[in-house]
């Protein structure tokens, strides 16, 4: 049996318990509420209208679902506006502790209320967080981009960015270049294995024929392919890169160093060419890779953008009237190396070696590099043509003329040994 005394300690705690966990539910509830339930300006204000009209507070809060304690408070401040909420920030009294610590801390938020916390201070990190937030501590405060509205004809924007491709069943790494007219958003782009001042060179060329016609300028990144120094208004481009931009009538420019949404144009289509281009092909070989990225970019500049509520195709139309026309020549893009034939008949060339007539060996030659060939130039009579290895392969490119059949090989001169004997001593007669 249960002693009357232990049955009335267990009747007057466990009441006890319930009303405490009824409480904490309530009031967690109401703050709920309190949340979900604030007010609207437009609430407010039917509030005050219906009050007007004569209607009772009953009423009122039985057609807008709501207490008639929230519309005594709408009644007594008079006002439509949404008053603000104005309370202290628990984090207010460590301001100037949280300014010396996050240098030391490098910014790191956790370590910062990590060292608070061990010096005493008693807030969540939430509130640290939001008090670094409201106050602009740790990110500078946020800015509209804006936009840029450009002429037909106008500028030309240019960029490069590095994509997986798979490529003759490899997974490689590649420089995709990308140029865009921002007027007709006419997008060409094109893939190499590095991309340096000659590769650049080789990419606008290609970019301005696909157009037809140059922008009177291009604008760029800050890239040292381009840039020599400076940034923004202030940069200079490589001599060699300006005379490449005089001969087709444009000039370089370069957005301000982090101001990355003035080339926004050209930025998106990366994107765009990663999840739809790229996705599930494979190429065979570079200039299958050029070829189906030529054919594609075609098939968009047809297609209808719904952003700009027009076809590309048709806007560049319009805009191929006002770009610049292309010389009437436009010169091959080479660069020039100096090598000596090594002693097997080959010369080396960005890790691929490339044969040469036998009788060259240890000759001094000149090759001239191109987007799709190898010229080897003894001299004015004497040039040898491969196909160029775009990327480095590690290969021997062999001309079966460079090798003659056995025993047919190049003979050599030997000039006659040469003896010596010592003079002979005359004898006295």
């Amino acid at each position: 049996m249960v002693s009357r005394a232990s049955y009335c300690a267990t009747s007057s705690i466990s009441p006890c318990k319930n009303s405490i966990v009824w409480q904490q539910e309530s009031r967690k509830k109401q703050g709920q509420e309190r949340k979900k339930n604030m007010l609207s300006q437009s609430q407010r204000t039917t509030i005050l209208e219906l009050h007007a009209q004569g209607v009772k507070k009953r009423e009122i809060a039985r057609v807008l679902g709501i207490s008639r304690l929230s519309v005594r408070k709408v009644l007594r401040s008079n006002s439509p506006q949404v008053p603000l909420l104005q309370r202290a920030e628990k984090a207010e009294p460590y301001r100037q502790q949280i300014l010396e610590l996050l240098p030391r801390c490098k910014g790191n938020l956790v370590r910062v209320h990590e060292e608070l916390v061990a010096s005493g201070a008693v807030f969540s990190y939430q509130a640290l967080t939001a008090f670094s937030r409201r106050h602009g501590l740790t990110e500078p405060p946020q800015q509209a981009a804006g936009q840029y509205h450009f002429l037909a004809g106008e500028e030309l924007q240019h960029d490069t960015s590095p994509h997986e491709v798979e490529l003759a069943g490899k997974k490689r790494r590649v420089q995709t270049a990308s140029a865009v007219l921002c007027y007709s958003r006419m997008l060409f782009f094109q893939c190499f294995a590095t991309f340096q001042r000659f590769d650049c060179k080789i990419f606008l060329t290609e970019a301005l024929r696909y157009f037809g016609g140059s922008p009177q300028r291009v604008m760029t990144d800050n890239t040292h392919v381009v840039v020599l120094r400076g940034t923004g208004r202030e940069m200079v481009p490589v001599p060699e890169m300006a005379a490449f931009a005089e001969r087709f009538g444009f000039s370089f420019v370069a957005h301000e160093r982090g101001d990355a949404n003035r080339s926004a144009r050209v930025e998106r289509p990366f994107w765009f060419i990663e999840r739809n281009f790229l996705a599930g092909r494979t190429f065979s070989s570079w200039p299958d890779l050029n070829g189906q990225a030529r054919q594609w970019c075609e098939r968009v500049n047809s297609t209808y953008k719904k952003h700009i509520r027009a076809v590309p195709r048709e806007l560049f139309a319009l805009e191929q009237r006002h770009l610049q026309p292309l010389p009437a020549w436009i010169p091959e893009v080479y660069r020039l190396h100096q090598r000596t034939v090594d002693v097997e008949g080959y010369v080396a060339l960005h890790s691929n070696r490339y044969s040469v007539p036998v009788a060259w060996i240890g000759r001094r030659v000149e090759i001239r590099e191109t987007k799709d060939k190898i010229e080897i130039q003894l001299d004015a009579r004497n040039i040898v043509t491969h196909e160029r290895i775009p990327d480095e392969q590690y290969q021997r490119i062999t001309l079966g003329a460079h090798r003659p059949p056995r025993g047919q090989g190049l003979k050599r001169r030997c000039s006659p040994r040469r003896t010596s004997h010592p003079p002979s001593r005359a004898r006295d007669s």
